[in-house]
């Protein structure tokens, strides 16, 4: 099992799926730049105490796959996440990380695996002393996990995310699923809890819905009833404009809207017959990362009389999540080492719809569960 010291110390290899999308690249960039001025992106990592106690930051790897053929330092000028001043001096690095193309369409799931095990192996010889993990960063998919039947000879290219993730369990590494694709494989569950390989998801909570749940829990907390809510977002980026495919959409829809009334424990605008909670996703391309989300918040108070939020958020949505996606590399390293396979609720702060049973929603319950998880890590590991 290892201590505690020895986990945290040894590099981490991320093997990462969708690699050349806004949040990969900027994964890319922050895991090298932590190499040379930890303080840049560690102080902003939950985390950080939990990895080392003196917050130093072990080495990162990246590796990965992507449909794109351009190099990464024209992915990065090209999403305009970070300023080219920030990275033009690493271009050489940076354009020189070990990648490989993605499976191609119409090559059936067991064969796209197959493909995935060989370039993990190449990974794993490039860098023997790291612990890998996989993080699926592949777009919203209009039918990942929908799947039934004899999913091994189906055509990989309508369940890109089972390829990834069975190629990542069967090579004995954990799964982070930080899209709202659903990876709820029967298959593929029962095999990581019995490796005790962690597969942990899905869809990260970064931006609008980290508030989200934040708010409705304190009104929740204060007996102040939600009427309404209604939710604009503004988006500018390659996943901006994939979610105007409403069969894209619908999951990542579905998930931001059924979050609230599980936080809230009643469904908004029972009163009216019909739900009161409104979230919509508009593809701007003057935004790019730089992603805007407007909230409408009717709530109502003693005597039932109305009363209203306004809520507007600005903020950058690959420099939101790329610091997550870290943080959850780490924590199945962690859950890993102690032996914690299969789904983890207890990480549902992380997520707007945590896999496992009866995960906490309120913002309180979740950091509760978080701390409990970390608690039980340090004692499996000082046995």
């Amino acid at each position: 099992m290892g201590t505690l010291e020895s986990i945290t110390s040894r590099p981490l290899l991320l093997l990462i799926a969708g690699v050349k999308g806004a949040i990969g690249s900027t994964m890319v960039l922050a895991s090298h730049i932590m190499r040379r001025q930890p303080e840049m992106i560690t102080s902003y990592l939950t985390t950080t105490a939990l990895w080392s106690d003196n917050g130093a930051a072990a080495p990162v790897h990246v590796a990965g796959w992507d449909v794109s053929q351009q190099s990464m330092s024209k992915t990065l000028a090209l999403h305009r996440v970070v300023p080219e001043s920030l990275w033009r001096k690493d271009r050489d690095y940076l354009d020189d990380i070990q990648l490989a193309p993605a499976p191609k369409t119409g090559l059936s799931v067991s064969a796209q695996v197959d493909q995935l095990l060989d370039d993990i192996d190449v990974f794993r010889k490039t860098w023997p002393d790291a612990q890998p993990v996989m993080i699926n960063l592949l777009p919203a998919c209009s039918e990942c996990g929908c799947a039934t039947g004899a999913i091994d000879e189906m055509d990989g290219g309508r369940f890109p995310d089972l390829a990834y993730a069975r190629a990542a369990i069967q090579a004995g590494i954990p799964v982070v699923n930080f899209t709202p694709n659903d990876l709820d494989d029967p298959a593929l569950v029962t095999a990581a809890a019995e490796k005790g390989l962690p597969l942990v998801g899905r869809d990260g909570k970064t931006g609008q819905t980290y508030f989200k749940v934040v708010l409705a829990s304190a009104l929740k907390a204060r007996q102040l009833r939600v009427d309404g809510w209604y939710s604009l977002n503004i988006l500018g980026n390659a996943d901006g404009r994939n979610l105007m495919d409403p069969d894209c959409a619908r999951g990542k829809l579905a998930n931001k809207t059924e979050l609230l009334d599980d936080v809230l424990g009643y469904q908004v605008g029972e009163a009216y017959g019909e739900s009161a909670h409104k979230v919509h996703i508009d593809y701007y391309p003057p935004r790019g990362d730089a992603k805007e989300a407007w909230d409408v918040i009717d709530i109502k108070g003693l005597f039932g009389l109305p009363m209203s939020i306004r809520v507007n958020l600005q903020g950058r949505d690959s420099i939101l999540a790329a610091p997550m996606a870290l943080d959850l590399a780490r924590w199945v390293l962690l859950l890993q080492a102690v032996g914690r396979g299969g789904a983890v609720p207890e990480l549902g702060f992380f997520f707007k719809k945590p896999e496992g049973e009866t995960p906490a929603t309120t913002y309180e319950d979740q950091l509760r569960e978080l701390r409990k998880l970390e608690a039980f890590c340090r004692e499996k590991l000082a046995t």
